[in-house]
């Protein structure tokens, strides 16, 4: 039998067939990957093939193959950095959160999701969230930001989710598609799907006062079908992300802009560092690159972590 995984607990696997019956499986012994090191072989947004098993009247799965990925998302593993940990799969676009405060975040963060979505040609939109509770100095810091990746190619859109601002415009998005929505916990991704879809009635909690950072909720991804044409794919709040698997070469190609001037600078291996009559530093001195990017693609290149405290974000 073949089926989607909609959910991932570690240990057991929702799948759900094309005829729509749901059956929880799991893996027999061990379930490798080549080519992939990653704490979690299986992700929400596979395509398997199972065979079905009778234990004590419960009819259950053994996945045995794992079909070839469209792409895929990853991060590094919390506990095991060498390891990746697989968000999800077989997705035609990310919706990544972002608030500028309450709980804030960073460009780093951001730069570094961008460029992971690039590595796997996903498509990201940007939606700056809670724009109806900021006052006008933070609103001028989300259009800015939001200049910054459009004039990059990103889309943006300024949200609401608690008074559905802008909710159609997501909406309408999403039809026909596998959406992923991520972003630090507490940005408002349980809420914004709850309006999409309040059918399903995502778990939110508040914020916690103390570090403004978000209370978990989600504990593991799980897709789940919308009345309108559309999946969704709910994650659990992020509160780093590692980027895996880049050379130090090829940083740069997943920064569009950067990519785009890759061709006028004088060594075609140029890192954009220190080499003489590079393109992309000369469009730094003229402001035709954002600081920040280049901070960030900085970062990257030496392996640094993100730098923000990191005990303003929860333990996932």
């Amino acid at each position: 039998m073949t089926g989607l995984v909609y959910k991932s607990t570690g240990s057991w696997y929702t799948v759900k067939t094309d005829l729509g019956t749901v059956y929880q499986c799991r893996i027999k012994g061990k379930f490798r990957l080549k080519g992939i090191k990653s704490t979690n072989p299986i992700a929400v947004g596979d395509i398997v093939d199972f065979e079905l098993e009778t234990n004590n009247d419960d009819v259950t799965g053994v996945i045995h193959k794992i079909h070839d990925r469209n792409n895929y998302i990853v991060r590094k593993s919390v506990n095991l950095s060498k390891q990746t940990h697989i968000i999800a799969s077989n997705i035609d676009q990310v919706f990544l959160l972002i608030t500028i405060d309450n709980p804030p975040t960073f460009t780093s963060f951001i730069d570094r999701f961008l460029a992971t979505a690039e590595a796997y040609s996903i498509k990201t939109i940007l939606l700056f969230n809670k724009v109806d509770v900021y006052n006008d100095e933070t609103l001028d810091e989300v259009r800015y930001l939001a200049h910054v990746y459009r004039k990059i190619g990103y889309e943006c859109i300024g949200i609401s989710a608690e008074t559905g601002k802008n909710v159609d415009k997501v909406k309408a998005l999403m039809i026909g598609k596998v959406s992923m929505f991520a972003g630090h916990s507490g940005v408002g991704k349980s809420t914004l799907v709850n309006i999409i879809e309040p059918n399903l009635d995502l778990k939110t909690k508040a914020i916690s006062t103390q570090h403004s950072q978000g209370q978990h909720t989600t504990t593991f991804a799980e897709m789940f079908d919308l009345s309108f044409d559309a999946k969704i794919i709910d994650t659990p709040g992020i509160k780093g992300f590692g980027v895996v698997n880049m050379d130090k070469e090829e940083v740069g190609d997943y920064f569009p802009e950067f990519f785009e001037l890759k061709q006028d600078c004088k060594f075609n291996n140029c890192l954009h560092v220190e080499e003489p009559k590079c393109a992309v530093k000369a469009a730094l001195d003229n402001d035709e690159i954002s600081y920040s990017r280049y901070r960030s693609y900085l970062q990257i290149l030496e392996g640094e972590d993100e730098h923000y405290r990191t005990d303003n974000w929860d333990n996932q």
